[in-house]
């Protein structure tokens, strides 16, 4: 475990490369389930492996209110460039897969390939504001802040400021021109992230290897044990 700047937790692996770079959700952490699976699967490879958390996020400081998509895209990209080196696989759950578009912009020279585990980009734009009904869209607009319930847990705080940077973070309105492989796992049975969401980005990607694997019964989390076990077969295949 280490901090960047005294502010931005991470933990990584020593190893071979391409290095692989876990990129956590929404008020998701690098303590999840499909963090560790990636740690213990790189491990054993002997892979090179990076997880971190964004600011208000996991053991990093700051609020999570006070983050911005931009936010934590810079946070993400600040440790990928500190941490590793050569080739590298991102690989993005849910608003990291977000996230990893917005570095694969930057730093498309050094990425070997893309993994998206329900992939969000744009999330706030196209799934989120749309889904609030007329009085949260004007409190949100008043108070600057609504708390949306969560199956998860504690309610989520989401901000004005979340909503606007997202338009200005908007990756799917444009071709996405990457120079590696891209790999969507989508569950069909998300009730977050529509899996048609996974073929919008699939459209706007310029290159030919981008596929979707859609999983009947996978929700959004797609951490069950054969989740895990399709995650490790789609890695496997991009560092060979």
């Amino acid at each position: 475990m280490g901090r960047l700047d005294g502010r931005l937790a991470w933990a990584r692996l020593p190893g071979r490369g391409p290095g692989v770079v876990f990129l956590p959700g929404f008020r998701s952490d690098m303590q999840g389930s499909k963090a560790i699976f990636l740690r213990d699967h790189c491990a054993a490879r002997g892979q090179a492996f990076l997880r971190l958390d964004y600011s208000g996020h996991g053991e990093s400081d700051g609020r999570f209110e006070d983050g911005t998509i931009g936010q934590w895209a810079a946070d993400a990209l600040a440790l990928f460039d500190a941490l590793t080196e050569g080739p590298q696989i991102l690989v993005g759950s849910s608003m990291g897969g977000w996230i990893a578009l917005l570095i694969a912009r930057q730093r498309a020279a050094r990425l070997a390939g893309l993994i998206g585990i329900a992939p969000a980009p744009d999330f706030t734009d196209k799934l989120l504001w749309p889904a609030l009904p007329p009085e949260a869209r004007q409190a949100l607009t008043r108070d600057g802040m609504i708390q949306l319930p969560s199956q998860y847990g504690e309610p989520t705080p989401v901000t004005r400021a979340l909503i606007e940077d997202g338009k200005r973070q908007s990756v799917l309105d444009t071709p996405i021109d990457l120079p590696c492989p891209v790999r969507i796992l989508q569950g069909m049975a998300d009730p977050d992230v529509p899996w048609r969401h996974a073929l919008r980005i699939l459209d706007a990607l310029v290159q030919g290897d981008a596929r979707v694997t859609l999983v009947k019964d996978g929700d959004h989390r797609l951490s069950r044990p054969e989740d895990l076990r399709l995650l490790a077969e789609t890695l496997d295949s991009l560092i060979a």
